[in-house]
């Protein structure tokens, strides 16, 4: 159990929590939630120990293994695997006290902790780092691969497959989300389900905590409140309070309104009864949740450019890539309107085809033909580095509209939530998030007719994706969506495109259908990979250390089997002895008074020989059970 009792928590000038109160109880999954900067973070670290409580206390059980994901980036030559492998502490642990007694010659320690690690999977520990890295659609190859050749994001997906290798009984993870793709978001979920200890969870994605958490704590002004069951549970109980407030009804409203006209406006066009059923739930859902988020800070909208073109921009016959081809034959055609939600593995060329639609990436073959009023809005996953950082979000906008007044200009930030001297702070100052806001910003006052978004929400908060929902559903342009926020796809696309095997097509299904998809996927990919990876298990050079291990053990059980040989034949003698004593004990005449003397001494040696006998085959049986158990590590894979 995790419990706060009255914490209260400052950092700088900054007061986080105020007299908290929380428990957590063991095995649950909780979802942390609130806006950037309440404490969620530092919640975490006052559960690692890394920070002290001004006030109040945390209390948590004793011997307790707690494992978290790195949020710093390794620059380490120790290859994947091997810093994995590094996550399962007291695997490492084991491995270097056997190190030690091979070095030191104990053969029967040696054989104690070739047990120790069967117990705790060692023999089976590399096949379960490899299931993490390809569950976090890393290849075959990667694995062997060193760590500092990965870029940052890859980086930290092998800080979340160390965590998640640790044995532990409490796992903290912060946005572990991040820097996945769609496909490593669902398969984390699927492990995450199955976790058998206690589960803190920061993230922005709510369908990601609907499908892992069991309950949710909302960090909110110095507080923590904690919710049963998923974030949309909470979004509902949150929404029902803050609806009891007479003084947010008619932002509410005006909320629901909007939400309401792009139902409307979803309905008329719907074309395909499945997909347009599983939104419609969605979207007349938001109609109960909407008071949840009228206090939210941001109220931003894109403008979709007057001058329009039919269509805005073709493919035809085109072979996209680099050098050699990724997609091949790509025809699409899009027009005002186009709502295109892209769906496909990691690598498929989801971005591929982003950066051919913007020209950024020429084409290897084909026609491009852009509309002649086309103007493009592009989100790129590194929108980010092309910002100015010596420059204001409000000198950003300057130097794209030199006649539009400071006025306007700071008007159209504060609907970003960048008011008063935030707007003219330089954008070095900012936090990712907030960088992605000036990003965004940026983008929606050029007014496209056709927005490219490229994972726009890493680095969003909760409040922020809900805005740029809305945003995206009033948008009239043409909008093509790449995107891990499930829910971010269900309620602002009308149409799902897959890009895999070197094709694009239409995807003839919802979100449901795809991740069925994705699983038949994996399925076949880790079938082709089997042999594979049990040709690399049989290479010469893990034949040969394979040899030496099994060598050891043998060596280490050859005292057992010599002790077990000296217990039998003690064993023997003693029954010799007792059979001897018995068959004496059978004579009648012992029982004559005469003899009463030599017939107790018989009954005393009987005795004695029995509890030798019971004591000899008791230690027998014990080595004869750590016998089999130091035999069925040495067959161990």
């Amino acid at each position: 159990m995790i419990q706060l009792n009255q914490l209260s928590l400052q950092r700088g000038h900054l007061r986080l929590l105020e007299k908290a109160q929380l428990t957590i109880h063991a095995n649950q999954k909780v979802g942390i939630v609130g806006a950037n900067g309440v404490g969620k973070s530092s919640l975490f670290k006052l559960i690692l120990g890394q920070l002290q409580p001004d006030e109040g206390d945390l209390q948590l059980p004793g011997n307790l293994t707690i494992a978290h994901m790195a949020q710093e980036v390794a620059d380490s030559d120790r290859r994947a695997i091997d810093y994995v492998l590094d996550g399962d502490q007291r695997l490492r642990e084991i491995q270097q006290a056997l190190a030690t007694a091979e070095q030191n010659g104990d053969h029967h320690r040696t054989g104690e902790i070739h047990a120790e690690l069967d117990a705790v999977g060692g023999y089976t520990a590399e096949s379960r780092a490899h299931q993490l890295l390809n569950g976090l659609s890393f290849s075959t190859a990667d694995a062997e691969r060193p760590v500092n050749t990965f870029s940052g994001g890859w980086r930290i997906r092998l800080n979340l497959a160390q965590a998640l290798m640790c044995h532990s009984d409490i796992l903290l993870l912060d946005e572990p989300t991040n820097h996945l793709d769609l496909d490593a978001t669902i398969w984390l979920e699927q492990w995450l389900r199955s976790y058998p200890g206690t589960l803190l969870l920061i993230s922005h994605d709510r369908d990601f905590i609907d499908s892992v958490a069991s309950h949710v704590v909302h960090m909110h002004q110095q507080k923590t409140e904690l919710y049963k069951g998923g974030y949309s549970d909470f979004e509902v109980r949150r929404a029902e309070r803050l609806a009891q407030q007479q003084s947010q009804f008619e932002k509410q409203q005006v909320r629901i309104a909007e939400i309401e006209s792009f139902v409307r406006r979803f309905k008329a066009k719907a074309t395909k009864a499945k997909q347009a059923q599983s939104r419609v739930k969605e979207l007349e859902r938001m109609e109960m949740i909407a008071p949840a988020h009228v206090d939210s800070p941001f109220s931003f909208s894109f403008q979709a450019s007057d001058k329009i073109s039919f269509p805005l921009l073709s493919l035809e016959k085109c072979n996209l890539g680099y050098n050699d081809p990724i997609l091949n034959s790509v025809n699409l055609i899009l027009s005002p309107g186009d709502r295109i939600g892209l769906l496909g593995p990691n690598g498929a060329g989801k971005s591929t085809l982003i950066k051919s639609l913007t020209a950024d990436l020429p084409l290897l073959n084909g026609v491009y033909k852009a509309g002649e009023h086309l103007k493009i809005g592009y989100f790129a996953q590194h929108q980010l580095e092309a910002l100015d950082l010596e420059a204001s979000p409000a000198l950003h906008i300057q130097r794209i509209s030199p006649k539009a007044t400071e006025q306007e200009i700071r008007n159209y930030l504060g609907s970003f939530d960048f008011n008063g001297d935030r707007a003219l702070e330089p954008v070095k100052l900012f936090s990712g998030g907030e960088k992605a806001r000036v990003a965004l910003a940026l983008i929606a006052w050029q007014k496209p007719n056709l927005l490219l978004l490229d994972e726009p929400t890493n680095h969003l908060d909760l409040e922020v994706r809900h805005a740029l929902t809305l945003a995206l559903q009033s948008f009239e342009g043409a909008l093509i969506l790449v995107s891990h926020d499930r829910h971010l796809l269900r309620n602002t696309v009308d149409q799902f495109v897959l890009v895999a095997n070197g094709a694009v097509k239409v995807f003839d299904g919802d979100m449901d259908d795809y991740q069925q998809w994705l699983s038949s996927q994996r399925r076949q990919q880790n079938q082709s990979q089997q042999p594979e990876r049990e040709n690399r298990s049989l290479s010469a050079t893990e034949k040969k250390e394979q040899k030496r291990l099994e060598a050891e053990r043998r060596s280490a059980l050859r005292p057992l089997k010599k002790a077990i040989e000296k217990l039998e034949s003690q064993l023997d003698k003693i029954t010799a002895s007792l059979t001897d004593v018995e068959a004496q004990l059978a004579d009648i005449s012992l029982y004559e008074d005469a003899n009463k003397g030599k017939l107790k001494q018989l009954l005393q040696t009987q005795g004695e020989l029995q509890q030798s006998a019971d004591n000899t085959e008791m230690e027998w049986l014990d080595k004869l059970e750590e016998l089999e158990e130091l035999e069925t590590a040495t067959t161990a894979p």
